[in-house]
């Protein structure tokens, strides 16, 4: 089975992608077919052996689509990377394998096509519709508005020569959509406007032309040439804004791609030799100078530096690189000269990762679209037989009432203005515009969202649960404190005599002391007669004095001190000279900066908040009081883990869980959100919903807070796209003209019709302006 993500041309409204996905189902070997309008893509899973790319587009080129492939986002399930592989043999760049570029490129080309008709279009539509208000005026209020200037008969010519320009050039694409529709039974919004408008113009051209006609029937002398001319007009614009809106939703990819090194200063042979980026492969050594952009992942080998990743984790300040730290492709090298050998690139760095992340997340979909997607498969149907159904009850009602010619009237302009009005695409888009940029806004500051459903759902979370080592603390052991029990003995020598002994040791404690004497930059003396006793401690000698480190006795831990600092927690340990106790180190996993306020901030946004850590119960309580966490879970085994994040479902509570280990995964899985710190393990980021870039906690309050903004938008845009549709179809089928005299000219049904989906779409776009 093959998964595939293709480019879709053609579509036009959201019913669109309902009449390709019901065809494409239809096909023998078709296991899913998921359709989004708002990126145009089609994500298909299907059996290779029973049918082909060709054999889809066989089956909807005939109604004006066409599935091109999407090249990065091809892949077999079960070798995602061989796929990887051959885009690099083939010396693609990281925007080309996205597909971005060529995507965006005829977009641009239909948007210039458009911005042609629109300059032509809309001048002229605005003076047929001043004329027609023109004429409407003076004929209401012939006292206060002169008559209109221009003879009838030379005004309706000129209308027809206009309208035949908007109907067939302009108005294209609707009567296209109106063959197809006649052939092939298969209606979309085109349709819609094709039939309205070519209704109109075809029985203003019989009118005019054949005058005899219109007299045998005692049809109505008015001509409906300017709905045709203003209704094309209005909703090539309302397309034209739409198009321009929908290509800004995508910004926040294209600011990563456009952030790519173009080359590399790879050293071969001695030589720095410059090259594109295409030609760089793992293993090869690479400079950065200061200035440049680090060109691909790798490791540095020589030289420190300061290097700006705001691009991925949106943090400002630069980070400080020194031999055997990790470096990022595209990030910004501020300060020094540094080599570096690559380990990832092309499809495989993270730049490419998080690319390929964000694109599938804004690609997918949320429940709450499930019934805009529902009410848009039976939309166009149903607007067709309401449109037929009024100008039947027009014309038999409104003979009996108000005379044949009259009703005639308001039956055609009924027809037309519910065509014209009835709007799919402000719910096509209400839901995928506002997760597209939600996305976005999200990797931006470093926080990646595997799908729309874990945004939706993160909106609901009332509980997050902490796994505290890596997670809240550093997950490393570090000495805290350094006490002297002697007045003769400073607690810098003391830290001396315990990291010289301790460097002679492999124990993780050992490391966290020479560690600690490192940073206060503290000189290592030489140890002889070094002796280690496992699970007790080292002795040594150290300038003819006796040195031990233990841990204490039993007989030892009532002292004050010792019952102090174990109290929170902490291991401790006792250094001991010539047989004297001269001092204590205590040495613990130290909390990471930040931490407090991101829990005060969580209860701000009546988040609860849960610890749970395989650590004693005294050290984590110590932990949960220090950061004000609500619940503590201690002693709690890995595998059990995820049954506490069960019991708290069992509760009632919509549970986050965030962590960064392999012994997380299954309670990341189990969760409602799982959040992973990306720099813990694959395992715990592929079984997240979220991922934080940076392993920064303060992110997860501004992804909640960016979830919830994103689904009140969602809301809001189904809202009123729900109620455009209730209020608009009922006015422009005259329902409110016998009670209130209202009625709604097709001109203005084509207007709200084009607006209605640039309203949604700039509502959308206003996420962007969220401070997170």
């Amino acid at each position: 089975m093959i998964q595939q993500t293709f480019q879709v041309k053609g579509m036009h409204c959201a019913s669109c992608s309902s009449i390709i996905t019901k065809k494409l189902q239809k096909l023998p070997g078709i296991e899913s077919c998921d359709v989004n309008f708002a990126t145009e893509k089609a994500n298909i899973s299907f059996d290779d052996t029973k049918v082909t790319t060709k054999d889809m587009n066989n089956e909807i080129n005939k109604l004006g689509y066409q599935l091109s492939s999407d090249p990065h986002a091809e892949h077999n399930m079960s070798d995602m990377k061989s796929s990887s592989d051959k885009m690099m043999a083939n010396g693609e760049d990281h925007a080309q394998h996205l597909g971005l570029n060529l995507s965006k490129d005829e977009k641009l080309e239909e948007l210039e096509k458009l911005r042609v008709k629109v300059d032509f279009g809309i001048p002229l539509s605005l003076l047929v519709f001043a004329f027609m208000m023109w004429d409407i005026g003076s004929n209401i209020f012939p006292n206060n508005i002169p008559e209109f200037p221009i003879p009838m008969p030379l005004f309706n010519t000129i209308s027809f020569i206009i309208s035949t320009i908007f109907m067939f050039w302009i108005g294209r694409p609707y009567l296209v959509a109106l063959i197809r529709f006649i052939k092939y039974r298969v209606a979309n919004m085109d349709s819609l406007v094709g039939i309205g408008t070519f209704t109109a113009y075809l029985y203003s051209s019989t009118v005019l032309l054949f005058p005899g006609i219109g007299n045998y029937f005692a049809l109505p002398q008015y001509l409906y040439f300017d709905v045709a001319i203003v209704v094309i007009g209005f909703i090539t614009l309302g397309k034209y804004l739409e198009a321009r809106s929908k290509l800004k939703t995508g910004e926040a990819i294209e600011k990563l791609l456009n952030l790519q090194a173009k080359t590399a200063l790879v050293v071969r042979e001695g030589k720095e030799i410059e090259v594109p980026i295409s030609e760089v492969v793992v293993g090869d050594i690479i400079r950065v100078k200061p200035g440049g952009k680090v060109p691909v992942d790798g490791v540095i080998i020589s030289g420190t530096t300061s290097i700006d990743e705001s691009m991925i984790n949106g943090e400002p300040v630069p980070n400080d690189k020194k031999s055997e730290d990790f470096v990022i492709g595209s990030t910004m090298n501020k300060q020094g000269s540094f080599l570096f050998k690559a380990s990832k690139v092309g499809s495989d760095t993270m730049l490419a990762q998080i690319v390929r992340m964000v694109e599938e997340s804004q690609g997918s979909k949320a429940e709450i679209q499930n019934l805009a997607d529902k009410v848009s498969s039976v939309f166009i149907p149903s607007v067709l037989v309401i449109a037929v159904v009024t100008f039947l009850l027009w014309i038999s009602l409104g003979t009996y009432l108000i005379g044949f010619s009259t009703a005639f009237s308001y039956a055609l302009l009924s027809f037309v203005g519910i065509l014209v009005i009835a709007c799919p695409c402000a719910l096509g888009l209400a839901t995928p515009t506002a997760i597209i940029v939600g996305v976005g806004k999200g990797a931006e500051h470093g926080i990646l969202i595997k799908n729309a459903q874990s945004l939706e759902k993160l909106h609901k979370i009332n509980m997050i649960v902490l796994d505290k080592t890596g997670t809240l603390t550093h997950g490393k052991p570090t000495v805290t404190d350094i006490i002297s029990l002697d007045s003769s003995i400073t607690e810098e020598e003391i830290l001396q005599l315990s990291a010289s002994l301790e460097n002679n040791s492999q124990h993780p404690l050992a490391t966290a002391v020479v560690a600690k004497s490192k940073d206060q930059k503290i000189n290592i003396q030489e140890v002889s007669s070094f002796s280690e006793e496992e699970g007790v401690g080292v002795k040594g000698i150290i300038k003819n004095s006796h040195v031990e480190i233990r841990k204490p006795a039993s007989s030892e831990t009532h002292l004050s001190e010792i019952a102090k600092l174990q109290g929170q927690g902490k291991t401790v340990i006792i250094v001991i000279k010539n047989e004297k106790v001269i001092g204590l180190l205590a040495i613990s996993d130290t909390i990471k900066p930040g931490v407090q306020q991101t829990i005060e901030k969580l209860h701000k946004l009546g988040i609860r908040t849960a610890m749970i850590t395989g650590d004693n119960q005294k050290a984590a309580e110590h932990i949960a009081k220090q950061v004000g966490i609500d619940t503590v879970k201690a002693e709690i085994l890995p595998q059990d883990k995820s049954n506490i994040i069960k019991e708290l479902q069992k509760e009632g509570r919509k549970v986050a869980m965030v962590g960064d280990g392999i012994n997380d995964a299954p309670a990341l899985t189990q969760a409602d959100v799982g959040i992973a710190m990306a720099t813990g393990t694959d395992i715990a980021i592929e079984s997240s919903d979220i991922t934080l870039l940076s392993g920064d906690l303060s992110k997860i309050p501004q992804a909640i807070k960016l979830s919830r903004s994103t689904i009140r938008t969602v809301k809001q845009n189904l809202f009123w796209a729900f109620i455009y549709n209730i209020i608009g179809i009922p006015l422009a089928a005259g329902l409110f003209y016998p009670i209130f005299g209202i009625f709604l000219n097709p001109i203005f049904a084509g207007l709200a019709m084009g607006l209605s989906s640039v309203s949604v779409v700039s509502n959308s776009l206003l996420l962007k302006r969220l401070k997170l």
